[in-house]
């Protein structure tokens, strides 16, 4: 992706947060020439000395998989929050519009996973992830022969991370006042989305 080096981030800690939080991702593969895109729940793995693995699973009827024999790099895209960000908050006079946005790019050769024991402990983690902050999680109780049904029904992958862009435009690039004033009328919003675009940009120190 176009990535200035005033919001390029290549904290491994940070882009595994983001990652992690917005772990429901675009995979892009191409066939033919072809970009085909899937929108899917994805979990990263972490591996000692390396940037750690992607991994996941599509519907055997989602032909997105059989790209997978193709030993290019696909793209996966994890989307962190955005907000609008108004010149008219700016202390500078000659401004524009833009928009402040987090986006994680990972990239990697797939390859199919149709192991039945592999397939089932994705699954179960993946509800583990999602159902832990519930006040009652789903107990992930289902008959044998339905579960088996399921798991017919899937096709797991698992992506080795070949490299990874992370960018965080968060007015890095405007002077100490603008950023400030940013902060504060993102904080203000009654958008959650505008309200955790001004927290990042705490944290990464732009207040």
């Amino acid at each position: 992706m176009y990535l200035p080096a005033s919001f390029a981030v290549s904290d491994p800690d940070k882009l595994a947060e983001v990652i992690g939080q917005y772990s429901f991702a675009t995979l892009i593969t191409t066939t033919e020439g072809v970009p085909f895109a899937t929108h899917l729940p994805i979990l990263h793995r972490l591996r000692a000395g390396t940037p750690g693995v992607l991994v996941g699973h599509v519907a055997r009827a989602n032909p997105q998989w059989q790209h997978f024999a193709n030993p290019t790099e696909s793209l996966a895209i994890f989307s962190g929050p955005h907000a609008y960000v108004s010149p008219s908050w700016y202390a500078t006079e000659l401004a524009v519009p833009t928009w402040n946005y987090i986006a994680v790019h990972v990239y990697g050769v797939p390859r199919v996973i149709e192991d039945e024991a592999w397939l089932e402990a994705l699954l179960d983690e993946m509800v583990k992830r999602y159902e832990s902050n519930r006040p009652q999680p789903w107990p992930n109780q289902l008959p044998d022969d339905f579960r088996r049904n399921l798991l017919r029904s899937i096709v797991g992958f698992e992506m080795p991370i070949s490299r990874i862009e992370g960018k965080f435009k968060l007015s890095q690039n405007r002077p100490e006042q603008d950023r400030a004033n940013v902060v504060r009328e993102l904080s203000g919003s009654s958008s959650p989305n505008a309200q955790t675009v001004a927290d990042w940009m705490r944290a990464m120190g732009n207040s």
